[in-house]
């Protein structure tokens, strides 16, 4: 075990003088830091920094966010995924708005009351925001944790969990929980990095027991790699009259209350284009023809590699309204009007190819029903 004064004397100091200009650190404003947290689970910092300048100048205080609507919110997070988080951050906002008066409380048990705020959001809002003497552990800190004590455990496990959160405890000085937290989530992302860590610069080489035993490319002890699952998808774009048909999903599907376009998995056999057909009269009972094929988009999340097929498709029958199957509501509008919708990252990719190409949508003689 490293000597705790010797280590957080140099730990803090180097924060001091390395920590990066975030806006949160301007005030360390408890509203601010929680949507920050939430913001910075699996996504990189120098995008963060920008959807969280958007979120802000959309949402400046809670009660403006408790008072929003879920699509005005989901927007806003768009490109950050994981929507529940957003779905939940609102949750929070009228709970909070409700029961505490527009506060964000300070204590670590109520805060872990709140939807969707866990041990480690817990543990960050009321250490950074309120300076409250509370532990954090995240990925870059057991990663730290493993090199700097020699851990051999795999970090998720419920072993190593509740020993890196007692390390965590053990070293934490009372009175600098915001300074040193912040300190090891620093250290981890831009020193003591997952690949090829700077250890020269790093402000506790001389306590990195890794380092001595020249095992730091070792630790943390590799997880089991996931097979990533592949998935294909084909979607259509319907265009009528110059207008586009997009529909929103159900609010307890994936990707809850999101629009889209219509579509699903390519079945065995099947060829794209007889998805698109298929999905259409399923989901909507609207009979449809491909006219050409657009682009293939792929995007990955979690465990998964989605190929998306799209294409353009016109309808082969007017005069029928769609009948939802998969969805809950859906919307006729034009193709610069999809901006104000959030989508998921697959179809947001498919809009955004299409704007940039310029494609032009014809202009058929019928009207949506």
């Amino acid at each position: 075990m490293p000597t705790s004064t010797t280590l957080n004397q140099s730990l803090l100091c180097w924060f001091s003088e390395q920590q990066r200009d975030l806006p949160w650190r301007h005030t360390y404003e408890p509203y601010q830091v929680w949507i920050s947290e939430i913001m910075l689970q699996q996504t990189q910092m120098d995008r963060v920094t920008v959807f969280f300048r958007r979120w802000m100048d959309a949402f400046p205080d809670l009660a403006t966010l408790a008072n929003s609507s879920e699509q005005s919110v989901l927007k806003s997070w768009e490109g950050l995924g994981y929507y529940s988080r957003a779905r939940n951050i609102l949750k929070c906002a009228k709970v909070l708005l409700k029961e505490h008066q527009g506060k964000i409380p300070a204590s670590r048990k109520q805060l872990l009351a709140l939807p969707g705020i866990g041990p480690y959001t817990a543990g960050a809002i009321a250490s950074i925001a309120y300076n409250r003497d509370v532990p954090v552990v995240d990925a870059n800190i057991e990663r730290i944790f493993a090199r700097l004590l020699n851990i051999d455990l795999i970090p998720g496990t419920p072993e190593a969990k509740k020993l890196f959160w007692k390390k965590a405890g053990e070293l934490l000085p009372r009175g600098e929980a915001r300074n040193f937290n912040q300190a090891l989530m620093e250290l981890g992302a831009l020193v003591c990095r997952p690949k090829n860590p700077n250890c020269p610069i790093c402000p506790v080489a001389e306590h990195c027991l890794a380092l001595k035993y020249d095992i730091i490319q070792e630790r943390p002890t590799a997880k089991k790699s996931k097979t990533v699952i592949p998935i294909d998808m084909a979607t259509g774009i319907l265009h009528h009259n110059g207008l586009l048909f997009i529909q929103q999903r159900l609010a307890d599907d994936v990707w809850g209350s999101l629009w889209e376009f219509p579509g699903g998995r390519i079945k065995k056999n099947e060829q794209p284009e007889q998805t698109v057909i298929r999905e259409f009269l399923e989901e909507t009972e609207l009979r449809v023809e491909v006219e050409s094929k657009i682009t293939t988009t792929i995007h990955h999340y979690t465990r998964y590699k989605v190929t998306l097929h799209c294409y353009l498709v016109k309808l082969a029958q007017s005069g029928n309204a769609p009948v939802l199957h998969a969805a809950q509501d859906f919307s006729w509008l034009p193709f610069e009007d999809l901006r104000n919708f959030a989508f998921p990252a697959g179809h947001r990719k498919l809009i955004n190819f299409i704007k940039a190409s310029g494609f032009n949508f014809h202009q058929p003689s019928c009207k949506p029903d």
